[in-house]
């Protein structure tokens, strides 16, 4: 059967985990294909929430196969936290859950260095997770790193491990004038995950063939978003891997020909963490803060508080071609609701000319000036809502409006935090 992709559409955070969550009651497989622990995806599973940074959401369905892809920098320390942790809601993971051979390991050193590496940056630090991934991509394209497959030869894993301590301890001890890693300490730590890991450990990528030929349903699962895109987003102030459409193909190994829907979330409103430019945030700092805390804008990864803004409809319809987005999803409407008047950026002022596309360069990006189209608000409660018809006429014109400026139709509106709480607008 074709493979369907959700991906995000903005700075992440737009409630992708949720999305997939719904999406995988049809879904045979779930794939995640790139990034590491520093992305959170949030779902419920019998009232409770559960943060997933590394294991598909598609995790808590119980007949759902969930693989991890060789495009993820994979952390086996964080891997076996939350294996523990949905074993403690009684959600077993061996048997249904796989990672790739191919996939790069993140190690503590990793880890480390992110932080002595922003600390050396001072002030062009780029404000990092610090959860190593960036040093795991580097390694990994100087092809230095090491990979979930090198855990099971220990000649190999010895030497290759010897080499990148060596390099790292010239960087610590050198530059960052700090402690040298201890190889020992390090290749026992990761020994001791040999055991835990090997049920898991597959040719993921000949899996995912497989269920391809036996007609499988299979969903691809996006970490962060289009403008944290290595490439693609406002550079240098994004993440380490592409995020957008190609990643699915080079991380997971599945033919482009294969793909059916691609599905685009997006928040009714913006939100974005740490540094870089955005252009739609509120200037209002005690309105963002109050909206802050109604949203609950805080990191899944870091708990960081995260910078709010109204929907920019610019970069919207700028990542939604960059993936040619077919369906288009938008979470968290509800936040809206009480507003009394609500805008969203249709274009942008950059010197003296108004411009309605999204700049490549970031610098150009940061001088921008948002240009508001504004809607009237509605007060009605929308969270038990489930049919679009039922929804105020304001929260109506306002979808309808953002469905004809980017030219593709909503899908799936989200309303609430449940995973019940949603509205099929096209279905």
């Amino acid at each position: 059967m074709p493979i369907n992709v959700v991906l995000g559409l903005q700075w992440g955070d737009e409630g992708k985990g949720k999305i997939v969550d719904k999406l995988s009651d049809e879904a045979d497989v779930v794939v995640r294909f790139q990034g590491g622990a520093n992305a959170g995806h949030t779902v419920y599973y019998n009232g409770n929430e559960i943060k997933l940074h590394l294991i598909p959401s598609g995790i808590i369905h119980r007949d759902t196969i969930c693989l991890i892809g060789n495009g993820v920098v994979f952390d086996p320390e964080i891997f076996a936290e939350e294996i523990s942790v949905l074993n403690g809601y009684g959600i077993k993971c061996p048997g249904k859950l796989f990672v790739s051979k191919r996939a790069h390991l993140v190690f503590p050193f990793h880890k480390e260095f992110d932080g002595y590496f922003e600390e050396y940056k001072g002030k062009g630090s780029l404000g990092t997770t610090k959860r190593g991934i960036g040093p795991a991509y580097t390694d990994k394209y100087r092809r230095m790193g090491i990979r979930v497959g090198d855990l099971y030869d220990d000649e190999l894993f010895d030497s290759r491990l010897k080499t990148l301590v060596d390099y790292y301890n010239k960087m610590f001890v050198n530059v960052f004038e700090k402690d040298a890693i201890n190889y020992r300490r390090v290749r026992n730590h990761f020994i001791n995950y040999k055991n835990l890991l090997k049920r898991y450990v597959k040719d993921t990528e000949e899996m995912l063939y497989n269920f391809q030929q036996e007609g499988k349903n299979i969903l691809m699962e996006g970490a962060q978003a289009a403008l944290l895109d290595i490439d693609y987003g406002t550079y240098p102030y994004v993440t380490s891997s592409n995020t957008t459409l190609g990643a699915v193909f080079t991380g997971a190994g599945v033919s482009p020909f294969e793909i059916k829907n691609i599905f685009g979330v997006t928040k009714a409103y913006t939100t974005r963490v740490g540094k870089g430019p955005f252009p739609t945030e509120f200037s209002d700092k005690p309105f963002e803060k109050d909206f802050r805390k109604k949203a609950g804008e805080f990191g899944a990864s870091t708990g960081r508080p995260r910078k709010c803004g109204w929907l920019d409809l610019v970069a919207l319809k700028y990542a939604v071609k960059m993936n040619h987005v077919n369906k288009l999803i938008i979470t968290k409407l509800d936040i809206l609701t009480g507003l009394e008047e609500i805008s969203a950026c249709t274009s942008y002022g950059s010197g003296d000319k108004e411009i309605d596309n999204f700049p490549s360069e970031t610098f150009e990006v940061e001088n921008v000036k948002p240009i508001y189209t504004k809607f009237k608000g509605w007060e009605e409660d929308i969270s038990k809502i489930n049919r679009y018809e039922d929804l105020p006429d304001t929260a109506k014109k306002y979808i309808e409006f953002i469905e004809n400026y980017i030219g593709v139709d909503v899908f799936i509106l989200s309303v609430g935090k449940k995973r019940e709480d949603i509205i099929y607008r096209h279905k």
